[in-house]
């Protein structure tokens, strides 16, 4: 039996190109005071930047074969991009529609609703909470003469969908417009994810495929690429730390020349560093289609502490400067607690790692 070839964990020419690509466009249009500003508002989601990268750079339809009007890129390029969305915590419904839903259209061969999201001229969004794990029980809605009825909660990027993917007990999974739905926004912790009820009241729906199949290809690559986002979130939260603690200073040195703050921020270079290798494994595996299962498992068995602790060392080592509200650590640290129970908790990824790799507890 041939060995599997190993992963390739440093990015290509072509992939630094489009990192660099979506690093300038958020420079220029998603600095911290906007976000901040605009999380404040009823609605946080920044639509001319969204248009902008999946319209403008055809970033939306990535996965999308060309055929459909899609890039017919892989996973690898998706995880680029949403590092650089995580780095700027940048409120547009990207992970939601252009991975997690167009997975899901692309396990049912929905071709004409594809070519809708790689145009960039509809918003897809499966109807499902976002803390279901890959494989997890999946909530339905009735369906009774042809229509739906029931409602659906902790729906992230709901309010800015135009199509919805909802899952009946019928065993379907359905298109619902959302102009035949009511959604209503929800508590977010993440106040640049918003997440919200979905009710539906007899409102007519297309059958897509079969709801099982579809939805856990669509969390596994949601859960394996939120880890690109959580690498993003880290190494910014590191950077600027570091950047920080070079500026300020106490006793007329540079607060970072401290020896106790240097083996803190050591320690955290190590955790994102293995975070950046898992991260980059599971979009490697979700492109080759090799252990695809496991990579993923690790990648969120791990992610979650890595992107909390980030977060909760930039907000201490930035003094009281990082407690205010004018301050963008608090949206990466409320990004890193409501991602890391988003496609599941990392006990449940550890649990299902220990099925995949027959290591079960006793």
């Amino acid at each position: 039996m041939s060995a599997q070839p190993e992963p390739a964990l440093l990015l290509s020419e072509e992939e630094e190109a489009l990192r660099a690509a979506v690093r300038d466009l958020l420079t220029d249009h998603c600095d911290p005071a906007g976000v901040l500003t605009r999380s404040e508002s009823a609605d946080p989601h920044d639509v001319p930047l969204w248009k902008s990268l999946a319209h403008a750079m055809g970033l939306a339809g990535l996965l999308i074969p060309e055929a459909l009007g899609g890039q017919g890129a892989t996973h690898r390029e998706v995880a680029v991009v949403l590092e650089e969305l995580g780095r700027a915590v940048a409120p547009v419904p990207y992970l939601t529609s252009a991975v997690v839903a167009t997975e899901a259209l692309l396990a049912c061969g929905a071709e004409d609703l594809l070519a809708e999201l790689a145009a960039a001229t509809t918003v897809a969004v499966l109807a499902v909470g976002l803390h279901v794990a890959p494989g997890g029980a999946v909530p339905g809605v009735r369906r009774e003469n042809g229509a739906l009825h029931g409602e659906l909660t902790g729906v992230a990027d709901a309010t800015v969908a135009d199509v919805l993917l909802v899952p009946a007990d019928d065993g379907g999974l359905y298109a619902v417009r959302a102009a035949d739905a009511t959604v209503t926004r929800q508590t977010s912790l993440d106040l640049t994810r918003p997440v919200a009820r979905v009710s539906l009241d007899g409102a007519p729906g297309r059958r897509l495929g079969d709801t099982e199949p579809a939805v856990r290809r669509a969390l596994r690559a949601g859960a394996g690429l939120l880890a690109s986002e959580q690498l993003g979130l880290a190494d910014w939260l590191l950077t600027e730390t570091v950047r920080y603690l070079a500026e300020r200073k106490q006793f007329n040195r540079p607060v970072g020349g401290f020896q106790a703050l240097k083996h803190r921020l050591a320690r955290l270079w190590l955790e994102v560093a293995g975070l950046r290798a898992a991260a980059r494994n599971a979009a490697d595996a979700l492109a080759t289609g090799a252990d695809t299962d496991v990579a993923v498992a690790v990648a969120q068995a791990h992610a979650a502490r890595v992107a909390v602790h980030a977060a909760e060392e930039a907000l201490q080592l930035h003094g009281g400067i990082g407690m205010t509200w004018e301050h963008p650590v608090h949206l990466y640290l409320k990004r890193a607690k409501a991602d890391s129970i988003a496609y599941g908790t990392a006990g449940a990824h550890r649990e299902a790692l220990a099925e995949l790799v027959d290591l079960r507890a006793p």
